[in-house]
Parts: structure tokens; C-alpha cells; sequence
């Protein structure tokens, strides 16, 4: 018994030589990593960091979100409504030209008028066209809005990414001045201005953009404060680069989905606020109008059976407020691909 199993043995240690094993075992370590290397070169590459850490955009990640947005047959509808919106109202004007400008020209006509072969819509209590005044209450709405969007969203994202790239005592005061104004209504600041300066394009832009920028300034504060600290803003110190190609090439350019988002439903709030303070009766004064500013003119025309004063702005105003909601939540999908192949 004992011969048989030192035979065994001797023969199980002949067999195995530890030298033998551990080459193998370093030959076939390096044949795997030399496969995944290959696999790795072969492969599409989403977002490689180019020298110096700036975020380089490849075509792959763009063709992936516009599948995305394309995916939301909802937003593409949407797309459509807004550019037949915008013809209506910039081009429709020439193809239909009315009068929205001398109310004494109308002396005579017949106001409230129903929908015929002359005024496809009708006319109000002004006797002015009404399928005329949409065209021109849109272009001060689509105008006003989009202005107005772009200066809260180009001030409250310079004024968020100081905050929160710099930090520290300068970002509490800056956040506390902000808690500041968000206590004062806003409606009280948009009556003493209106009342001093009175009620034009201009004044409601900047009226509408100074008062929208605070919520766009807390996100982008957000977002700074976060990119702030990854490794290619700490790369870029390291390196002697300064908080100006910081901000530049790192922080804006990887907050771009948020600001893009935000700006799409800005464009909407300001639609909806010039709206809001046309139908309170403190909105364009006339010959000048807006959607918000018919729609209060025509309060009582419902009751009075004019529907045509009516429903066909409301219908158009929310055709537009909505279109930009559903625009804005697909392009924040279609930026969330372009963060996960980041």
C-alpha cells in the first residue's frame, strides 16, 4: 500500500512542474489582454477627451440623438406645429394684409362681425380682422418670448456658473440676493415699471427676461459646482490653465444639455407670462397686441355668442405653449445620450 502511493505520488509530482504552469499561466494572461486591446481600438469611440480635456463631440453620438429625438413621434409633431406657427404668423401677414394699425379706418364697418368671405375669422369688438390680429398678436408673442428667453438664460447661466465655480462666501451672497428677489413678487415690480415707463416690446423683454433667471442661475450653479471638481478641471489646474479656459472649454460645454433644455421651456414661460399679463389688461398697449391681450379683450365676447374671438387664439396659444413643453422634454432625452456615453 505504502509503495503504490508513493509511486502515485512520485509520478502526480513528476507530472506537474511549477515553472511549466506559471509561463503558461503568463502566456495566456497576455493573449487576453492583447484580444481586449484589439477589441477596444476596433471598437466606435463616444466622446474621447482630446489633449487639454475638452470635451470633443463625434458624429456617432449626434446621429445617436437625433434617433433619440426622432424616437418621439409626439416632439416631432410638435416641431411641425411650431414652424407652421412661426410661418403663420411672419409670413401670413404678407400673403393676407389687413389693416391692426388705424382704428379710423374702419368707420363705418361693421365690428363684431361673424366669419365671412372678407374676414375668414371675423372681427373683434375693434373691427379689426381677427385672422390679421392673430398673425400680429403672434409675431409679439413668438418675438417677446424668445428675446425675453434668451436673456434669462444668458444671464442666469453667467451669473450661476460664477456662483458656483467660484464658491465660497461670493456664492452665498450671490444665492442669497437671489432668495431676495424671488421674495418680491413679481407682478408688483411688473406694475411699477409698467406704470413709469409705460408698455412696449422693449420693456416687456426686458421686463420678462430680468424677472425669468433666477431658476436658470440655480441650476447652472448646480452644474458648476459639481463639474468643478472632476478630474479634467483638475487636470487643466494641474497643468497651469486657468478658471477662464476652465469655464470655457469645460464647465459651459458640459452643461450645454442643460442649457438647452432650459431654454426651450424659457421660450414657453415667456410666452405664457407676456400671455398672462396681456389678458390682466397690463400687457402691449394697442394699436400693438399680443395673444394674452386678445384674449382679454374678448372675455365677454363668449357670452355674447363671438366665438371667433375666442377659440381660435386660445386654440393657437396653447398649440404653441404645449409644443414647446414636448420639444423641451425630447431634447432633454436626447441629451441624456449624449451623458451616458460621456
Amino acid at each position: 500500500m505504502s509503495h503504490m502511493n508513493n509511486d502515485g505520488g512520485d509520478n502526480f509530482v513528476g507530472r506537474y512542474d511549477p515553472a511549466t504552469a506559471t509561463q503558461n499561466f503568463v502566456a495566456d494572461m497576455n493573449a487576453g489582454l492583447a484580444h481586449d486591446m484589439l477589441a477596444d481600438s476596433e471598437a466606435p469611440q463616444h466622446g474621447v477627451l482630446p489633449s487639454g480635456g475638452e470635451v470633443a463631440g463625434t458624429g456617432n453620438l449626434f446621429v445617436q440623438m437625433v434617433r433619440v429625438f426622432r424616437q418621439n413621434k409626439v416632439a416631432l409633431f410638435c416641431v411641425g406645429l411650431l414652424v407652421f406657427i412661426v410661418l403663420f404668423c411672419f409670413v401670413g401677414p404678407y400673403l393676407y394684409s389687413t389693416n391692426q394699425t388705424d382704428l379710423t379706418a374702419f368707420l363705418g364697418d361693421t365690428c363684431s362681425a361673424a366669419p365671412s368671405w372678407k374676414h375668414p375669422l371675423g372681427t373683434d369688438a375693434s373691427c379689426f380682422d381677427m385672422l390679421g390680429r392673430m398673425m400680429i398678436g403672434g409675431q409679439a408673442s413668438l418675438t417677446v418670448g424668445f428675446l425675453a428667453a434668451m436673456l434669462a438664460v444668458g444671464v442666469g447661466v453667467v451669473y450661476g456658473v460664477i456662483a458656483g465655480y467660484r464658491g465660497g462666501a461670493l456664492d452665498a451672497v450671490m444665492m442669497r440676493f437671489i432668495d431676495v428677489m424671488l421674495s418680491i413678487p413679481g407682478l408688483f415690480l411688473i406694475l411699477a415699471v409698467t406704470t413709469i415707463f409705460g408698455r412696449n416690446r422693449t420693456l416687456m423683454i426686458l421686463v420678462i427676461g430680468l424677472l425669468g433667471w433666477f431658476g436658470t442661475s440655480r441650476l447652472l450653479r448646480a452644474e458648476a459646482l459639481t463639474l468643478r471638481e472632476r478630474e479634467f478641471a483638475q487636470a487643466v489646474r494641474s497643468m497651469g490653465g486657468g478658471s477662464r479656459r476652465i469655464v470655457q472649454h469645460h464647465i459651459i460645454p458640459n452643461s450645454i444639455s442643460t442649457i438647452a433644455t432650459v431654454a426651450t421651456f424659457a421660450i414657453g414661460d415667456a410666452i405664457f407670462a407676456l400671455a398672462g399679463l396681456g389678458f390682466l389688461g397690463i400687457g402691449l398697449m394697442l394699436p400693438d397686441t399680443d395673444w394674452g391681450s386678445m384674449l382679454n379683450a374678448s372675455t365677454d365676447a363668449i357670452f355674447l355668442g363671438y366665438w371667433w374671438q375666442v377659440y381660435p387664439v386660445a386654440i393657437l396659444f396653447l398649440a404653441l405653449i404645449i409644443s414647446f413643453n414636448y420639444i423641451g422634454d425630447a431634447l432633454r432625452d436626447a441629451f441624456e445620450v449624449r451623458l451616458r456615453e460621456r
